[in-house]
């Protein structure tokens, strides 16, 4: 009896391991390059290319968790409504103006960058007249921008100045509040090609498609690039800090899935023109369509990362200590 007992033991021990190994090698789940763990991550971005090169994750994230990450995303108009969130850590990742983020970090140490966003979307419109085409042209003229105290005005005033241009002597620049007042002003002044507008994409392609009288008179982005020799850039996003040494696996796994997104705005201008008119970026999905390919929406991290901002860094600093936060930030500004 006692062996018989043995035997049915020793057996339901085999059975049981015999089981266990084969759901070990039938199971359905398999590894994933991601923690575990579901991470809240909140995302704020400026309406505009850099909200724009968010819209296929932004869709996605509408259906529950990707990549192991649950996204909320918060759209803003203005930097102002950006820069606190993400100090104080109510927003994890924010898309903010590239030298903003230099003057954040100086003065904070709170932040690092992820990437490059955006390159250069400046441009010189007006509203008929006669042709203006070069940075010489603008002398004696009165520029319309916003933007003040951000990209815009930096880069502006930069290029004015390498071209031989005093802000206030020899061309003047009247601020705005937004870009749809400096549009308004513009059309405003009828064909008087004493008045332009600065307006950065996809406002300018939002204006001429208005206003056909309306045209890009000068690609500031290349006159940037003639002066500094290096790409003009617009927009960066950036994560606070804490978060990121708290989570860095979501943070990969959010460069990842962004790195997908930028791609989709690139190979699928229809699809990522409905996503940009379904969040309200832009209001109309034919806008969208004609500006996408304009914007110049990228994802540069790394060592091209570095590279392109040490050098717009440098030159900003040499134009305004005050443009990057009064001094140049080390590389303990980047992810």
């Amino acid at each position: 009896m006692k062996r018989l007992t043995a035997f049915i033991i020793s057996f339901m021990m085999l059975l049981s391991f015999a089981f266990s190994q084969g759901a070990k090698e039938t199971s359905p789940i398999q590894s994933s390059p991601f923690s575990d763990k579901v991470v809240d991550v909140n995302v704020v971005a400026l309406k505009g290319p850099t909200a724009m090169g968010m819209v296929e994750l932004m869709d996605k994230a509408e259906n529950g968790a990707v990549d192991g990450n649950k996204y909320t995303f918060q759209l803003e108009s203005a930097p102002d409504a950006v820069v606190p969130l993400i100090v104080k850590g109510d927003a994890d990742i924010a898309a903010i103006p590239a030298n903003l983020a230099a003057v954040v970090y100086n003065n904070t140490s709170k932040i690092e960058i992820l990437a490059i966003n955006t390159l250069g979307v400046l441009y010189i419109c007006q509203n008929g007249g006669e042709k203006i085409s070069t940075i010489e042209d603008l002398r004696g003229k009165t520029i319309y921008s916003s933007g003040k105290g951000s990209t815009p005005q930096f880069a502006l005033e930069a290029v004015l100045s390498r071209s031989g241009l005093e802000v206030g002597k020899d061309v003047f620049i009247e601020w705005k509040s937004e870009h749809a007042e400096c549009v308004a002003s513009l059309i405003a002044s009828g064909d008087d090609s004493s008045k332009v507008a600065m307006l950065p994409q996809p406002f300018a392609t939002t204006a001429i498609m208005s206003n056909p009288s309306i045209s890009i008179a000068i690609d500031l982005n290349e006159a940037w690039q003639d002066i500094a020799g290096s790409p003009l850039v617009t927009g960066v996003t950036v994560v606070n800090k804490e978060f990121a040494k708290a989570n860095p696996e979501a943070v990969d796994a959010f460069l990842s899935s962004y790195k997908e997104s930028v791609d989709y705005t690139h190979m699928d201008v229809d699809g990522a023109a409905k996503l940009v008119a379904k969040y309200s970026i832009l209001p109309k999905e034919a806008v969208a369509k004609k500006a996408l390919p304009e914007c110049n929406i990228v994802l540069l991290t790394g060592d091209d990362m570095k590279k392109a901002l040490k050098e717009y860094f440098s030159v900003l600093y040499s134009f305004n200590p005050a443009s990057v936060g009064g001094k140049l930030p080390g590389d303990e500004i980047y992810y």
